[in-house]
């Protein structure tokens, strides 16, 4: 009925339109349509739901609209039904939802929750109430055991998870959730200044480590522990003191649901997860602690995976391997993600389809995402009226030299021509609010754009450029201002540079990202300036950066100059950088390449340039 509604006045306008020349937009009329109705059946079912988990009764399980509900409703409805496969393991929802009920009880235990609570109890940022005797014996058991002190954590307080793909891991994360906590992912690549940095921003007051990581993290232990860090592992180490190991905690453990009421929302505003970078829907998940190029297809035949997740790294790397059976013999009908190339998107259909690609946009702190449910090849979604009447956004005019939007004479933004690059922004409102980012306040004011279109209008600035072609298709141009896309990773060239800066011998530093022919995204370069009767110490830079930024962010290339140019404004010219490249034919600097196997930047000679066109040289 919906659907008949919105198509009568357009039937009507037909005859109008067509003589408008707009029949390329209306050629794709009837799947905006039928995607629109999708979207607002799915907005009311949502409201639906919500509205059944508040009025439950806050003491049990259905209560609350939230990821633990989510868990415990699918653990009614499909019990023995395999939720989680990883390796030989198997896990169904029921399974799951009895590990993540005794990782929710350790929890409940760190935040002195004895069972107690009021009858209509609002939310997870109310404390329980209860004697605190529990909490109080723990700890005298752990000072007569010489252990570490038993954490006390407070309702909505932040747990930090440095651990690899697991079902632990997600036990953990869904533990975390109904015991009312917060989670923050921690990229396990993550060390000394830039790991410290994460855990401040999202304010962990707890930190769950892997114990194989232990090792690799040990000079950062001490300032974990100044942090005030209670330290958790995710099994038995035996050489490191002031630590508890958290799964033989959750194993002692019973598997009885919390009441809902821990893990309720109060509004919209709730954090309910720190990503620092990526529901449950009833399907059965396929987990691998390592992504393989090689094994994907079999893996995928084995356990007749219909539907999988990319990135557009992910997509290269499986076409760039040799043929195998595998390929041809899998289930795999819909392949869903972002950053697909056009040119690897028509390699990746025609070798390994038939299959659907349903290409997206997004960002984790963002407004606005898109999608491309008509499979245009190429395209990230469409910009028709009804979609933008449901997810709202526009494409600005933008002046890549100066970073800042193109205004016109009343100091308003203007929109973009169809083929014409812009930068995307989307409106805040009380419907699709910008929550901003963990850590200063300061953080989220450049993302905000105000008087875009009419005085005091505010809009969420992507940072990035996109295409709107004549149909109404949209697609990703690049990435705007200090931050680059590399091995499917945001590469924030502030950050990189403060590393740089920390060289004694390095007077200025210029981090910007080059195209590389062959490879998604751009590859990090630096151009560095020595201080006076300083030499450039190769060795220990490498040593610097490995140790300090994680693989993705760490520059492919070194560019030594003798000064580095700015504008009238002292701002640094990333661009022009950007577009000289690496060539060492063309460049008469001294430039350097980071070899990965051989562990070490090396000059950038034609040979070592003719290598890494043809893939001979991995970056």
């Amino acid at each position: 009925m919906v659907g008949l509604l919105l198509l009568l006045p357009l039937l009507l306008l037909l005859p109008l339109l067509l003589k408008l020349d707009l029949w390329p937009q209306l050629r794709w009329l009837p799947a905006d349509l039928a995607f629109a109705v999708r979207a607002l059946r799915c907005k009311r079912a949502l409201r639906a739901r919500a509205r059944a988990a508040a009025s439950a009764d806050p003491q049990s399980p259905d209560s609350g609209c939230s990821l633990a509900w989510r868990l415990a409703q699918l653990a009614r409805q499909r019990s023995a039904h395999t939720f989680l496969i990883h390796g030989a393991r198997r896990f169904s929802y029921a399974e799951a939802e009895r590990a993540s009920n005794r990782a929710a009880r350790a929890f409940l235990r760190a935040r002195d929750w004895t069972g107690g609570g009021e009858e209509g109890a609002p939310g997870p940022r109310d404390a329980a109430a209860g004697s605190g005797q529990m909490l109080a014996e723990r700890r005298e058991d752990a000072a007569a055991s010489g252990g570490p002190a038993a954490p006390t954590l407070a309702p909505g307080a932040t747990v930090a998870l440095l651990l690899p793909a697991s079902p632990e891991f997600l036990w953990l994360w869904f533990g975390l959730a109904k015991a009312g906590l917060c989670t923050a992912f921690v990229p396990t690549a993550l060390r000394r200044e830039p790991l410290l940095h994460c855990l401040r921003s999202c304010g962990a007051r707890a930190l769950v480590l892997a114990p194989e990581l232990l090792e690799s993290l040990e000079p950062d232990l001490p300032a974990l522990r100044a942090m005030g860090l209670h330290l958790w592992t995710a099994g038995p180490v035996t050489h490191l003191a002031g630590t508890s190991d958290l799964l033989a905690e959750v194993a002692a453990q019973v598997d009885e649901p919390v009441p809902g009421y821990l893990s309720a929302p109060q509004n919209i505003m709730d954090t309910c997860l720190y990503i620092f970078t990526s529901g449950t829907t009833g399907a059965t998940v396929v987990l691998k602690s390592k992504f393989s190029a090689s094994q994907f297809w079999e893996d995928c035949q084995k356990h007749r995976v219909t539907v999988f997740q990319y990135i557009g790294e992910l997509c290269r790397y499986l076409v760039n391997q040799p043929p195998n059976k595998a390929e041809h013999d899998h289930k795999v009908r819909l392949a869903v993600g972002s950053g697909l190339r056009s040119d690897t998107w028509e390699r990746f259909v025609r070798r390994f389809g038939p299959l659907q690609v349903l290409e997206t946009y997004g960002l984790t702190e963002g407004n606005v995402a898109t999608f491309n449910y008509t499979g245009q090849q190429g395209a990230v979604g469409r910009a028709s009226w009804l979609y933008k009447h449901i997810f709202p956004f526009s494409l600005i005019r933008y002046d890549v030299m100066t970073g800042e939007p193109i205004r016109n004479a009343q100091g308003c933004c203007v929109a973009t021509s169809p083929g014409e690059p812009g930068l995307l922004v989307a409106p805040v409102s009380q419907q699709s609010p910008f929550l901003g980012y963990a850590g200063a306040p300061e953080l989220a004011q450049g993302k905000l754009l105000k008087d875009v279109f009419w005085p005091g209008d505010i809009f969420f600035n992507t940072g990035d450029l996109l295409v709107c072609d004549e149909q109404g298709f949209l697609r990703f141009h690049d990435r705007t201002g200090d931050t680059f896309r590399w091995k499917g990773e945001n590469v924030a060239t502030t950050e990189v540079a403060e590393v740089f800066e920390a060289l004694d011998f390095l007077q200025e530093v210029n981090i910007y990202g080059v195209t590389v022919p062959g490879q998604e995204g751009r590859a990090g370069m630096a151009a560095l300036v020595l201080r006076p009767l300083q030499a450039l110490d190769l060795a220990q830079l490498y040593v610097h950066v490995s140790e300090n930024l994680p693989p993705y962010a760490q520059p492919r290339f070194l560019r030594l100059k003798e000064s580095l140019a700015t504008t009238e404004t002292f701002k640094q010219q990333k661009v022009r950088m950007a577009n000289e490249g690496f060539d060492p034919s063309v460049l008469s600097d001294p430039l350097y390449v980071l070899d990965q196997d051989v562990g070490a930047y090396l000059p950038l000679t034609p040979a070592r340039y003719s290598a890494l066109l043809t893939g001979d040289l991995r970056i």
